[in-house]
């Protein structure tokens, strides 16, 4: 029989570990002192000194002086330098591109929007943009090149977040199989990270949301689009082929049949997103000149949700067949995975006249079926703050990608 080897830590690099866990730990806590770290970390007092000499040494975190008193001695407080750099995240859509700055604790610095009307909109075209715009806020914020420690980028489509590349934006021209990560690589000197809009903003509710409490859930967001995110004890489902959570060509019976075609919309988004919608209200009430308020003008879809949430007949049957779809998704997924919470989001899914139909629809299922909820961050903010988080998960190790000498 073959002897196997046990692999076995080297002290420089258990000594490593904890000193990522620590500043894990103080950039989550602001400030602290080294009895806090101890308690809060596991680790015996001599480690955490040890640590904390190594951190200071390394500048990444300050001493704050003697806290307040319990009955003993004033404990020294000590915080993470969140100043030492700063981090962006960055949404592209077919009509424009957000960017937020934040610095490393997660603090907003500044947040703008480019737009891309007019413009070209080649990933070439697009990522000079954002170039730009990254080199405007820096220097508006006094801030160099070298203090930009991650960019996160979200994008409408299925992407390798392995590979940073793009597979396909159907509202962009020329991007299919774009390696993202490499031309923006081209133009700032950071880790960059490229990751699906709908996962970014449902990461983003995970983060400062109303999924905070939650380490399985799902968000669906209904709007110009149909996508879902799953996460998973705290992780973002991506799938064998980053195709986890697109749930546009999912096949339902009676409502959609067509295979998925990566090229092309789901079949679901041409009936449950804001077009879909208004397309229905517009045969519905062709010819019409009454309505709940005696005028039928004209409309959007969200209109529609408004008055179907007011009681208008025309209007609720439009609605109430969008929710009996949405409840069948829901069902599915609660069967799979059966989370803790399933978030509705986007103009189409939060609205509370959708809302309120798939939960009437719910209540028939006896088991199963999880607590849905609307999502509470903005829908031009969810995926910002998506990025945010998982450049603050990743932080730790871009400060300390070796062992401290």
């Amino acid at each position: 029989m073959k002897k196997e080897t046990i692999p076995v830590g080297r002290p420089s690099l258990l000594r490593h570990t904890n000193a990522l866990t620590v500043l894990k730990l103080l950039r989550q806590a602001g400030s602290c002192s080294r009895a806090d770290l101890v308690r809060a970390s596991g680790l015996s007092a001599p480690t955490v000194t040890n640590v904390v000499n190594d951190l200071l040494a390394a500048n990444l975190i300050k001493p704050l002086g003697e806290g307040e008193s319990s009955g003993g001695r004033p404990p020294d407080m000590i915080s993470f330098k969140a100043e030492r750099g700063c981090i962006f995240a960055v949404e592209i859509t077919a009509e424009s591109l957000v960017f937020l700055l934040a610095d490393l604790s997660g603090n907003e610095l500044d947040r703008t929007t480019v737009s891309l009307g007019g413009q070209q909109t080649t990933p070439e075209a697009v990522c000079h943009f954002i170039g730009d715009e990254i080199r405007r806020l820096l220097k508006k914020h006094k801030k160099t090149r070298e203090q930009l420690l991650l960019l996160v980028v979200g994008v409408p489509a299925i992407t390798n977040v392995d590979d940073g590349i793009v597979l396909s934006i159907s509202t962009l021209a020329n991007w299919r199989s774009v390696p993202l990560r490499a031309l923006l690589n081209k133009i700032v000197d950071c880790k960059v990270v490229v990751e699906n809009d709908t996962n970014l903003a449902v990461l983003g509710e995970h983060h400062c949301g109303a999924a905070q409490d939650q380490r399985t859930f799902v968000g669906v967001n209904i709007g110009a689009n149909v996508s879902a995110g799953i996460v998973l004890d705290g992780k973002i489902h991506h799938g064998a082929q980053w195709a986890a959570g697109e749930i546009a060509y999912l096949r339902l019976p009676k409502v959609a049949r067509r295979n998925p075609t990566l090229h092309e919309f789901g079949e679901l988004e041409t009936v449950l997103t804001k077009s879909g919608i208004l397309k229905s209200w517009q045969e519905a009430t062709a010819g019409a000149q009454t309505g709940l308020n005696g005028s039928r003008k004209q409309m959007d879809a969200i209109a529609v949700l408004d008055l179907a949430q007011a009681g208008d007949p025309i209007a609720r049957k439009i609605v109430r067949q969008r929710a009996d779809i949405v409840a069948d998704i829901i069902v599915n997924f609660s069967l799979i995975l059966n989370p803790g919470l399933i978030l509705l989001g986007g103009e189409v899914g939060s609205h509370p006249a959708l809302l309120s139909l798939v939960q009437q629809e719910l209540e028939r299922c006896e088991f199963a079926v999880t607590r849905i909820a609307a999502a509470v961050l903005a829908e031009d903010t969810a995926a910002l703050w998506g990025g945010i988080a998982i450049a603050l998960e990743a932080i730790p190790m871009v400060l300390l990608p070796q062992p401290l000498s």
